[in-house]
């Protein structure tokens, strides 16, 4: 696999890594929670004790789920076209692995990452590295071993 100069966009990339802190920042000043994916998601399904962060989890996720739509739409959707490299079944088992994943290490990447990491976290600090290091081996993996060193 070749790396496209199209494909390296720092400026739309600076853009989108404010958008992000932005939104972690806005979330904590205004609601005083984490955005953390897996818990605003987890919030939303059933069983519930407290339904009174309902309207904000929802309205997170709708964000999240039309902000790419809504891109596509304005870029047209050939610049916005995405490329599904991996049957749908394993796609759901890896979407499976991840929820696994966010369950047994307390929180997601986003938790984690951008949020975690903001606050000096330690234990965040250690979720991040465990999780580049887990990314970087399966890619590792997939590409070198898996596929016979062709890629």
């Amino acid at each position: 696999m070749s790396f496209a100069a199209e494909s390296f966009t720092p400026v739309l990339s600076l853009f989108g890594g404010i958008l992000i802190g932005a939104a972690a920042v806005m979330l904590m000043a205004l609601n005083g929670r984490i955005a953390g994916i897996s818990g605003i998601v987890s919030g939303l399904l059933p069983p519930q004790s407290d339904r009174t962060g309902l309207a904000w989890r929802l309205a997170f996720v709708v964000g999240l789920v039309s902000a790419p739509l809504l891109q596509m739409v304005i870029a047209g959707f050939e610049r916005g076209h995405i490329h599904q490299v991996a049957s749908l079944p394993i796609l759901g088992v890896a979407g499976l692995l991840v929820g696994f994943g966010t369950v047994l290490g307390n929180g997601c990447t986003s938790g984690h990452g951008v949020c975690g990491i903001a606050r000096a976290s330690r234990r965040s600090f250690v979720a991040v590295l465990v999780f580049m290091a887990s990314a970087m081996t399966t890619v590792f993996i997939v590409r070198h071993i898996l596929a016979g060193g062709s890629q």
